[in-house]
């Protein structure tokens, strides 16, 4: 029992959040991965053992091997709605890759059509407002990250807000996307790249500056750069951040080198995401959890992390008026 003159914590859970870094396969749950395997007779995927980012992309992409069944992916998909809810995410912008699903579904703007159809589904069920940001692999080639610009922009205003950029940095700049970037940005999608992850702040300062990005998945190597940081902060734009992730990608040594704090410190906003979870263990009120215990953010900190993840978003307006006064409620 908690002493009369103490105060019992805020719960997180009550916290409305937006979740903005969780890619899509890497959300399914560890028993699902488990059941869908021994449906199709095969062994699971072994999630948890990985070295540095090439053979965490490995293995990420073994992943797939279950979700090619429709019923897999529609079982996937509600539960990622149902999980989010869960934590008390009350946005959701969910990566999705249609290239993985193309010799499926035939198209890529007929593996999004389909993607889409089932999180509509979702959506319903369980409540929740999404958007998909579907990801480029900027490892595979500039007409193939065209082409996904292309039929993302098709559904825009129709599920689909934001085009990504994800996979390995190193020898894959930005500045190689910008087409792609242009053709959904014209579209009205958000620019929302991964950079300064596994290379420095070159690769942010790209981002913003080449593929004009409305918010920076990862960015945490800005810290490295002071003037590249107070520009962030100038111009608002938006570090969509996954502590534990950085710390297994080897970003940074410990959880309690983290740069969050002083990025939040230097007037940066930032939301706190869970990106991988079936790989990096933690889903996404585990890390709100984390940064209070571990990086020591106060709950007006985390307060300001949720308002961010919904606030610089293209959640409808409904949602964010909502989530403004729960927020202000959480804090009294």
């Amino acid at each position: 029992m908690i002493p009369p003159t103490q105060t019992a914590p805020r719960n997180l859970r009550d916290l409305p959040k937006g979740h903005l870094h969780l890619h899509m396969e890497a959300a399914i749950r560890p028993s699902t991965l488990n059941e869908m395997a021994a449906t199709l007779g095969i062994e699971p995927p072994n999630t948890t053992v990985f070295s540095g980012f090439s053979q965490f992309d490995i293995v990420y992409r073994t992943l797939l091997a279950v979700l090619q069944e429709p019923t897999h992916l529609a079982t996937l998909m509600d539960q990622i709605f149902e999980d989010q809810v869960a934590n008390g995410v009350v946005y959701l912008e969910l990566g999705v890759d249609s290239s993985f699903y193309v010799e499926r579904y035939g198209s890529h703007s007929r593996a999004l059509e389909v993607m889409l159809g089932l999180a509509r589904t979702a959506s319903e069920r369980h409540g929740l407002a999404f958007g998909f940001m579907v990801t480029i692999d900027r490892t595979a080639s500039i007409e193939h990250s065209i082409l996904i610009a292309e039929a993302a922009a098709l559904f825009a205003g129709e599920g689909v807000v934001s085009l990504g950029l994800a996979s390995d940095e190193r020898g894959h700049p930005c500045a190689d996307f910008a087409e792609a970037f242009a053709i959904a940005k014209a579209a009205g999608l958000h620019s929302t790249p991964h950079a300064g992850e596994l290379v420095g702040p070159p690769s942010v300062r790209e981002a913003i500056d080449v593929l004009h990005a409305d918010r920076v998945l990862h960015g945490v190597r800005a810290i490295e750069d002071p003037e590249l940081v107070a520009e962030l902060a100038a111009r608002g734009i938006t570090l969509d951040v996954c502590p534990t992730s950085n710390v297994l990608l080897d970003v940074v040594d410990t959880i309690a080198e983290h740069p969050l704090p002083r990025l939040l410190a230097a007037g940066v906003r930032c939301s706190i995401n869970a990106d991988d979870p079936i790989i990096f263990g933690p889903n996404i009120l585990a890390e709100y959890e984390l940064c209070r215990a571990e990086l020591g953010l106060t709950d007006e900190q985390l307060a300001d992390c949720a308002w961010t993840s919904i606030e610089t978003t293209a959640a409808p307006d409904e949602v964010k008026s909502a989530a403004r006064r729960r927020i202000d409620a959480w804090l009294l």
